[in-house]
């Protein structure tokens, strides 16, 4: 870890805990800042709390009293979840206070280089991929971020001989100052998180902040065939580095013939990778481009792109029961990776198990990849609006639940053997579910029950 000496003494408030405001406490304490966390979960309930005020950390629990910023606070280090539009949150930009979210403390202790990734989808296969083909070169390797590993915590223990692989959301990189990753992935952008951010366009802004700090000593790997991503990296100083599954590259990563090339040199067939989907090709380009601009040889790429099967709760293989095989992509948080969860299932008869958060959209662009469903089984705060555009799909088999553990059993008596029963429910969880892996997990269990 650098020696940090820039928050002794400094008054910082932490906005919220979950892990990664429990690590930013810890972390700042330990460099000197005086500070105090405020989270809403009452205080009586909260052991992420009770563990700080033990260490001798000030702790406001129960609400985000707004009198809390008449205090003279440096800095505040805000939950990636709480959105610009809290009280407390809008009053302190009023008041000038920067806020920050922890993946910058992250990139300001770390003694290691850091591989940022974000964009709509595929991120999380995307980080694993990286960070496998990197283990597998030799590159020590360490993941973190949005992944489930908290930054700060990581970037402690990380040294210059360490690389840290850390995945971004874009409520995360909304709150970077300096934040300068050595290389940068943009994948995709997609309508994701209006709630949050209320339009595209400021969705897809703070998707690009993984770039604005970048130097001509650093990369950008970014997807020529995504319009709104090439606009964002049109103004980044880093070298960039395309790739494309549609079109021929003068440099790069791409897809000719079967054969995946970066910079005109082959690396492997297509036939030859075990992870399924076509829409993981573009993940694996981009994992190419970045464990090559790491110096990963060629061998240790092909050997992982031959063995690696996926991440948990995205496109997972659960089990075959009676010929019916159950797939959990709960993972699929908005419509275009449900979108391509259905394309990986083109030929197959496929019973979708959808439905969740309503951040109000609706979901006709989902029409064109049902052709294969025969029947919907909804659940949570959509489930009218995916009722309306299953029948417009010509759907004759929609049925209603509590949740997903009730839409197991009926997708399975609804099902015959060689049916594909997917769980890719094209919404955030947060209605019924505290995260997608809470959901996918019930999931499972369901799915295990039926043997």
């Amino acid at each position: 870890m650098k020696k940090v000496t820039m928050y002794q003494n400094k008054n910082v408030l932490i906005l919220g805990l979950a892990k990664s405001g429990f690590a930013a406490a810890k972390l700042l304490h330990e460099l000197g800042a005086k500070v105090t966390v405020n989270d809403q979960k009452p205080f009586e309930e909260n052991e992420a709390a009770q563990s700080l005020e033990r260490m001798g950390i000030r702790v406001i629990c129960g609400s985000h009293p707004l009198e809390l910023l008449d205090e003279p606070f440096d800095l505040i280090v805000k939950n990636p979840g709480i959105p610009y539009y809290n009280p407390l949150v809008a009053k302190a930009m009023e008041k000038g206070i920067p806020i920050i979210t922890e993946v910058e403390l992250a990139y300001q202790i770390s003694e290691a280089p850091l591989i940022g990734i974000t964009g709509s989808n595929g991120k999380t296969t995307t980080t694993t991929l990286i960070y496998e083909m990197l283990k597998e070169g030799g590159k020590q390797p360490l993941i973190a971020g949005n992944i489930g590993t908290v930054a700060c915590e990581v970037a402690k223990e990380a040294s210059s001989e360490n690389w840290i692989v850390t995945e971004l959301s874009s409520f995360q990189l909304m709150g970077i100052i300096d934040f300068q990753p050595k290389i940068s992935v943009l994948l995709n952008i997609f309508n994701a998180h209006l709630d949050y951010h209320g339009t595209k366009e400021e969705y897809a802004k703070a998707k690009g902040n993984l770039f604005k700090n970048q130097t001509n000593d650093d990369f950008a790997v970014v997807n020529a065939d995504d319009e709104t991503v090439m606009k964002l990296v049109q103004s980044s100083d880093a070298q960039k580095v395309f790739f494309s599954t549609t079109q021929r590259l003068q440099s790069g990563a791409w897809i000719e013939n079967g054969i995946i090339y970066f910079n005109g040199e082959k690396i492997i067939e297509t036939k030859d990778i075990a992870l399924p989907g076509k829409h993981n090709l573009e993940n694996i380009l981009a994992a190419i481009s970045a464990a090559k601009l790491t110096g990963v040889d060629n061998e240790a790429i092909v050997r992982v792109l031959k063995t690696f099967t996926g991440v948990k709760h995205r496109l997972q293989f659960v089990i075959e029961v009676n010929g019916r095989k159950f797939y959990n992509d709960s993972k699929a948080t908005n419509i275009l990776a449900t979108q391509k969860a259905l394309s990986a299932f083109e030929n197959d008869s496929i019973i979708l198990l959808a439905g969740g958060l309503d951040r109000g959209n609706e979901f006709d662009e989902l029409i064109p990849y049902l052709k294969n469903v025969k029947a919907m089984i909804l659940f949570g705060q959509t489930a009218r609006k995916l009722e309306r555009v299953a029948k417009e799909a010509g759907i004759e088999i929609i049925e209603h639940v509590d949740n997903v553990e009730k839409a197991v059993p009926i997708a399975y008596e609804l099902s015959q053997p060689g049916d594909i029963i997917l769980l890719s429910p094209a919404c955030a969880s947060w209605d019924q579910y505290k995260t997608f892996e809470q959901r996918g997990d019930i999931f499972i269990g369901a799915v295990h029950k039926l043997k």
